[in-house]
Formats: C-alpha cells, sequence, structure tokens
C-alpha cells in the first residue's frame, strides 16, 4: 500500500516540510509499505491539487496538520474528496485535540490520535486486506462512524524506530534536521506538549535516544550527501544535564559540523553553554515570551526571573553562540503594560535576532479552554485562517488594535536590527 503526504504551506515554500510524515514513512516502509510526499503551495489551484495528487497513485492520503494549517488543509482536502475516492487520514497537533471537527468537516475517513508510526501502519494493514478491513476498530484511529478507539501506548524505546526519512523532508544546502528526544514535563499553558502526555497516562511520554543512536544517524548523514548543519528540532534540547555533557564530548571528538538548539534558560548552567560552544553549538533560541513576570507566572506557568533570562544570554553570547529570543504577543490577561515590559526585557537582553508571534490558543492547551470559557475566541475560530500580526481573540484589556500595533512596533526594531548588520 502506498501513502501520499500532502504538506500544506501556510508560509514561504522553502520551510522545511512536517518532520511527522518523514518519521512515519520510515516506520511504514520498513513494515513493507510505501509513502511519497507532495507540497501543496500558497499559489496552487484546484487542478494543481489534483495533478499533484493523481501523479501518486496512492492507496491512502495523509496531511500531518497544526492548527495553522487546518483552514487550508480542510479546503484541499475538499477539493480531493470531491473528485476521488481515495480515503484521507489527518494527523497531528490540530487533529489529537480537535478530533471532531477535523472528521465533521466531511472529506477524513480518518484521524490518528497522539504518536502515529504504529496505527497507521496498522491502518495500511486493514486497507491492504480489501474494503470493510478498516471499519473494525484501529487502536489511535478514530472514525466518523465509531465510538473512538484506545490508544496504543507510546514506543517506549525510540533508538527502535528507523531514521526519518529524508526524502519527505525537502531540506536544502546540506542543512539537516533531527528529533532526539519526545515529551516535555514543562506546564507551559500555550503548549500542546504537556496535553500530548496526558494522552498516555500509564506511560512514560518523556523519552530520549541514547547518545550513540543520535550520532549514529549523523554519521549516516554524512555518508548520504551533502551536510552541512544540524538543526536540533527538540523543544528543549539540554533537559538531562547527563545526556548533554555526553553528547558534547562524543560529538566534538567525532564532528566539527555546526549546530542549532531550542533551550530553557531554566535548564541552562554557564558550565552547559561552555560545553555546547566546544561541541559546535553556533546558535541557540530561547523561548522567553513576556518580558512581564506576572504574565510568565500566573498566566504561562513559567516562573522565570529577568535576571536569569539577562545572565543566560549573556552566557551564550559571551561563549560566542548566536542567541535568540522569541516573544508572544496577546497573551490573555496580557496589558499594554505588559508588552511593554517586554520591549524593556528585549532592549536588557539584547538578542541577535529575535522572533515575535501573536498569541493564538491551539486546542488541546490549558490557554485554548481558557479562551473559550471566557467568551475570547470567536464561535467557529478553527476554521478561521490565521492572519500573521492579528489576533481573533477579544481580550478585556488589549484591543486587537493594540495588538497589532504593537506587532508593527517589534517589526519595526527587527528591520532596524538588520539594517544596522547588513546595511541597506
Amino acid at each position: 500500500m502506498k501513502i501520499l503526504f500532502l504538506e500544506i504551506d501556510t508560509e514561504a515554500q522553502w520551510a522545511l516540510a512536517s518532520p511527522g510524515p518523514a518519521h512515519l514513512a520510515a516506520y511504514i516502509r520498513a513494515g513493507g509499505h510505501r509513502a511519497a510526499l507532495r507540497r501543496i503551495p500558497l499559489g496552487a489551484n484546484d487542478d494543481d491539487i489534483l495533478t499533484a495528487v493523481n501523479k501518486e497513485h496512492a492507496d491512502l492520503i495523509g496531511l500531518s496538520l497544526t492548527a495553522r494549517q487546518w483552514p487550508r488543509a480542510a479546503r484541499v482536502a475538499a477539493v480531493i474528496k470531491a473528485h476521488r475516492n481515495t480515503p484521507l487520514i489527518a494527523g497531528g497537533l490540530h487533529p489529537t485535540f480537535a478530533p471532531d471537527s477535523v472528521l465533521c468537516q466531511g472529506a477524513f475517513d480518518y484521524v490518528c490520535i497522539g504518536e502515529g508510526e504504529r496505527p497507521l501502519h496498522d491502518l495500511l494493514d486493514r486497507l491492504q486486506s480489501g474494503p470493510g478491513a478498516a471499519d473494525t476498530a484501529i487502536p489511535g484511529i478514530r472514525t466518523p462512524r465509531a465510538a473512538p478507539p484506545p490508544l496504543p501506548p507510546p514506543e517506549p524505546d525510540l533508538d527502535r524506530l528507523p531514521f526519518a526519512a529524508r526524502d519527505l523532508m525537502d531540506e536544502h544546502w546540506g542543512v539537516r534536521h533531527l528529533s532526539t528526544q519526545r515529551g516535555c514535563p514543562f506546564p507551559c499553558t500555550f503548549c500542546a506538549a504537556p496535553a500530548i502526555g496526558a494522552l498516555y497516562p500509564k506511560a512514560a511520554y518523556l523519552r530520549r535516544r541514547s547518545v550513540a543512536n543520535v550520532l549514529e544517524e549523523i554519521r549516516a548523514l554524512a555518508a548520504s550527501g551533502p551536510l552541512s548543519y544540524l538543526v536540533f528540532l527538540d523543544d528543549t534540547f539540554t533537559l538531562n544535564p547527563a545526556w548533554v555533557a555526553e553528547f558534547c564530548a562524543r560529538y566534538a571528538a567525532e564532528f566539527t559540523l555546526g549546530f542549532s538548539i531550542n533551550a530553557r534558560v531554566e535548564t541552562m548552567t554557564q558550565e552547559r553553554v561552555e560545553q555546547l560552544a566546544s561541541a559546535g553549538c553556533r546558535h541557540i533560541i530561547y523561548g522567553v515570551e513576556s518580558g512581564s513576570p506576572r504574565i510568565r507566572k500566573a498566566v504561562l506557568k513559567r516562573p522565570v526571573e529577568d535576571r536569569q533570562f539577562e545572565q543566560v544570554f549573556r552566557w551564550t553570547q559571551q561563549a560566542g553562540i548566536l542567541a535568540t529570543a522569541n516573544y508572544m504577543l496577546g497573551i490573555p490577561g496580557e496589558t499594554a503594560a505588559d508588552i511593554e515590559k517586554t520591549l524593556a526585557l528585549h532592549r536588557q537582553l539584547d538578542p541577535d535576532d529575535f522572533g515575535f508571534f501573536v498569541f493564538h490558543p491551539y486546542p488541546g492547551t490549558p490557554l485554548h479552554r481558557l479562551c473559550r470559557e471566557r467568551g475570547y475566541l470567536p464561535e467557529k475560530a478553527e476554521e478561521m485562517p490565521l492572519q500573521e500580526g492579528r489576533s481573533m481573540l477579544t481580550l478585556p484589556d488589549l484591543s486587537r488594535a493594540e495588538i497589532a500595533d504593537y506587532y508593527r512596533r517589534f517589526g519595526a526594531l527587527r528591520d532596524a536590527l538588520y539594517r544596522d548588520r547588513y546595511g541597506g
């Protein structure tokens, strides 16, 4: 059986394809099935979509979706369903936490909940058995007509999973992207990671590959083609100090390749920063979220002091590592005075680069529940496309116009940073 994954672009097509299908493809290929990927660029019309799908002759069409991708994905799926009998399956964060709205849309035959390797493999096996074989319950697979089945336990040993199928990741220029762990122990109210872990109450969802297994994949990448840089996709690469120390020592002994990570300042010490720098780390992205201690502690459940951010950013830059800060605007409970504190903290941190995003509550998160309960979200929020720089929330202490104005201010700051650095 063959599955065709569709990458639903919501921004420039050079962006990395969703890594989920690459991991699923590797797993189902090991079980005897086939997989391919096609991107659906922003300018694609109905004929373009159908041409891309028809070229692959797939038995199943899969879409791995975030909330940002869902409104466009629903339209793409409807086009396909109107012209083909091929079954469609949706997986990823949005379908996992909003399966009913996905199935009610009418184009999807299946929704995969949580980790998808085993459920997708089982579904393809059933489809291969003939008509009707997939109608009986498959753990982890929802259908429009049946009660939700139980979830299969997550794979306890990530070293047993095959390496990601690189032909589905659409990587360029020798830059390769790796994941070393699944799960997160932090209770951030804006993030889906804690909610995913809660799907598996009887299992230890936080798991990490061994250092040996990660190095084996890097060797395979080096042997298979150009390799210029590594980007580790883990939400928090620095969770386990012993793992990080072992990785840094063994990586530095074998490779001179630069790499990037995501980290939290709570997990960083000066010694750890220096370990990473010595191993080849060239860039660390830190989630700062808000400059308001009140918002971080009471709303986001991130009890970090400003001085801790300042200290870690200083250590990072002194070690020769580029430091990027990420901020959110329009958080429930936020006021204009809180965003002014974010601007003030930004000036104190003086990061090498920064990202800024208008907050959107994702299904499955505590802040999504709060926004729904307090009436901040529009009635059919899941169907509305997310607009860059604009909030869809109706907040009591911060208007949409104020949020958009602050978004423009952050944009002007970044433009000025780039002009000072690169000219123009």
